[in-house]
């Protein structure tokens, strides 16, 4: 599994998820810069965390327009697994490779803490390591999470098995504490809390380590 990492200016959990992708696969993955217009022979492309391009205009609406966001845009249609993580869920709602939007958090703060999340769809490719109805710890970071859409899209997520993960104490706001949604065909994953940041003892704990060992295994 040959994964891409797309870096945008001011992406700052790049390096954490180059890491967890490594130390799942083995291999360092690809380093992509923004300015970029394709992509090298992939199978599997992440959209990390920060702040791109400072959080100017809109939480991701800048990032969604660089060149190599056409690229991703065609493998994502093409079938090509793609997960965007805080930020990059942010971006993946502005493209719309994924429905609704990301706004200000409930409490108009910066979150940052671990929170705990529910496993609600264990038969994705991004969430086969887990068992429906499980629970994770993983960390937020972030001042626009509340996640939200129209009624009938929620209702069309919940009803076509589309939610991901669930907050168990929702710190955001989001819509049916909803923390992390899958496209329609579920090749396409977007989630605000930080898997990569729970990858080993010394970070606090390995439910993010089973996070990408899952996709890797389920990729295989």
């Amino acid at each position: 599994m040959k994964p891409s990492v797309i870096v945008f200016p001011a992406s700052n959990c790049d390096r954490d998820i180059a890491v967890a992708l490594e130390q799942a696969t083995g291999a360092a993955p690809n380093m992509v810069w923004h300015g970029e217009t394709s992509l090298p022979d992939t199978d599997f492309i992440v959209l990390p965390g920060g702040f791109s391009y400072g959080d100017y205009l809109r939480a991701g609406a800048m990032a969604a327009k660089s060149p190599i966001m056409r690229a991703v845009i065609d493998k994502a249609n093409s079938g090509t697994p793609v997960i965007g993580v805080c930020n990059g869920f942010q971006v993946l709602c502005e493209t719309g490779l994924l429905p609704g939007a990301l706004l200000r958090n409930a409490g108009l703060n910066f979150v940052c803490r671990n929170v705990t999340l529910k496993v609600e769809n264990s038969q994705s490719l991004f969430t086969s390591g887990f068992e429906n109805g499980a629970y994770v710890d993983y960390p937020v970071a972030h001042h626009d999470g509340n996640y939200f859409a129209d009624d009938e899209t929620l209702d069309r997520l919940e009803g076509e098995g589309r939610v991901a993960f669930r907050y168990v104490d929702n710190p955001n706001g989001s819509a049916r504490d909803i923390a992390g949604i899958l496209n329609d065909t579920g090749s396409v994953l977007g989630m605000m809390p930080h898997p990569e940041r729970m990858i080993s003892p010394l970070l606090g704990g390995m439910d993010g380590a089973a996070f990408f060992k899952g996709i890797v295994e389920a990729a295989a």
